[in-house]
């Protein structure tokens, strides 16, 4: 329904010059120049050729000294599928989208791209980064529904690395034994509800919260080693 209002992008935040400094050389050092932005997509099938996207959901991470890596706004946006595109019954059933409902206030891949693409440039600039990496929980599928809308839409200045990635499940795996979004979050000692999964803004944000439960982890466990010193 348009942003997640409870999370939407508030212009007046504004961080002091040296927190700003401490920021962007954590964000910028860490992954090496790449700022990681979480990205969750439902859809009306598997395959980004043919099938509608229908919701998109983007979480944008920031870091301090308190709290580590944590979420800091998520961007999210209901999609209108675009011409000839393929709705799956079976997704349809699975997401619990209703791609004609009157209220979902959809807007064009372009326009939902657009305002994305734009909130996590200026991510990218105030981070000192190079680039974006697409964070997702098995994130070939949701870079690759990216890509394609991009190319329909002719959406410019994509911040997003065109094939490099962060996969929460090959990290969760090693760090919890789980590879299953949901069982993942409960190992990581993370709240998850059932009923309120597969929407793009719940699914990205529980997978922003996996993501930063373990490079904090890491971070932690590097600084009290031996041999970080």
């Amino acid at each position: 329904m348009g942003c997640n209002a409870k999370n939407l992008y508030n212009p007046a935040l504004k961080f002091n010059p040296k927190q700003q400094l401490v920021q962007k050389s954590v964000a910028a050092q860490r992954f090496r120049g790449f700022l990681p932005v979480v990205i969750d997509v439902e859809t009306g099938g598997f395959n980004a050729q043919t099938d509608a996207l229908l919701e998109i959901a983007g979480v944008l991470l920031e870091w301090d000294d308190t709290q580590g890596w944590h979420r800091e706004q998520t961007v999210a946006h209901h999609v209108k599928p675009f011409e000839g595109a393929r709705l799956e019954e079976a997704a349809l059933k699975f997401n619990k989208i209703d791609p004609h409902h009157p209220f979902r206030l959809a807007v064009t891949e372009k326009d939902a791209l657009a305002d994305l693409f734009s909130r996590v440039r200026e991510a990218v600039q105030r981070h000192g980064c190079t680039r974006a990496i697409l964070v997702g929980h098995n994130p070939a599928f949701d870079l690759s529904f990216v890509k394609a809308a991009v190319e329909r839409s002719r959406v410019k200045r994509n911040p997003f690395h065109s094939f490099s990635t962060f996969d929460t499940a090959s990290l969760a795996g090693v760090a919890f034994g789980q590879t299953v979004l949901s069982r993942a979050v409960v190992a990581a000692n993370l709240d998850w509800q059932e009923e309120e999964a597969h929407s793009a803004i719940y699914d990205a944000e529980k997978t922003a919260d996996l993501f930063c439960a373990i490079v904090n982890q890491w971070d932690r466990l590097r600084e009290s080693s031996p041999a970080s010193g």
